[in-house]
């Protein structure tokens, strides 16, 4: 049975991305700052009847607790197929750049940058172990630096001193990443999954979760001649998928 990490899985998309792939017969770790809420999550998924979840704590800006879900995780399995970097905070809204208090930024920064970075280094041991390990930074089209240069693009006035910024740099990180396991199987992509209706934004997006999370889990099943190093976009790239970065 493969195996899938998904961090931030308690609710919405990561949630929704974790059913998914149960019904596709993977083991999800269900990845949760709050252990309490992981439980109920997986909880609620095996009275669906999804027995192969496991409940993680894992908070992605605390390196105590990552070493200890890494220490954990090491104890149900020696291989790791998937690893979701789903965690992430916006910040609030709006962050105008000339008042937003850098504290701020370096919040946003800790959860979406950073943490995935020291997550995916953290479990990387596990990933080589696959003989399809598959990374996917969940990224936002907000952090397209080419789109957001353009006045005709639909989402032009949505600019930010920190949300946009930490995507802008967690899709730069993925464009690093793949390049340094370029001669490896692994497959490293960063997925926009569309402006969706959850609790991030008040529930305002036109998006549904299960169509969102699809985005996720595709790129998680990618075989060997799919992509790496890409940056995928429904929403801003409907034709194509592949986003401008």
């Amino acid at each position: 049975m493969k195996t899938a990490l998904i961090t931030g899985a308690n609710k919405s998309i990561g949630f929704e991305t974790a059913r998914q792939l149960l019904q596709l017969g993977y083991h999800v770790y269900l990845g949760s700052r709050d252990l309490q809420k992981g439980q109920q999550a997986a909880d609620q998924l095996q009275a669906e009847g999804h027995a192969a979840v496991t409940a993680l704590q894992i908070d992605v800006t605390d390196p105590a607790s990552i070493a200890a879900a890494r220490t954990e995780l090491g104890q149900h399995t020696r291989v790791l197929d998937v690893l979701i970097n789903n965690a992430g905070i916006s910040g609030g809204m709006p962050q105008p750049t000339l008042t937003t208090a850098v504290s701020v930024v370096k919040e946003v920064f800790e959860t979406n940058v950073f943490g995935v970075m020291e997550v995916t280094q953290a479990f990387l041991d596990l990933l080589r172990e696959s003989a399809a390990p598959r990374i996917v930074n969940v990224t936002s089209g907000l952090g397209s630096l080419t789109l957001h240069t353009d006045p005709t693009w639909k989402y032009y006035p949505v600019k930010g001193a920190a949300y946009m910024p930490s995507k802008a740099a967690l899709n730069a990180y993925t464009i690093m990443l793949a390049y340094e396991l370029r001669d490896t199987s692994f497959k490293v992509n960063a997925v926009d999954p569309g402006y969706t209706a959850t609790d991030f934004n008040h529930h305002s997006g036109p998006g549904s979760v299960p169509d969102a999370a699809a985005r996720v889990v595709k790129a998680a099943l990618l075989g060997p001649d799919g992509p790496t190093s890409q940056f995928f976009s429904d929403d801003n790239a409907p034709e194509t998928g592949i986003s401008p970065w």
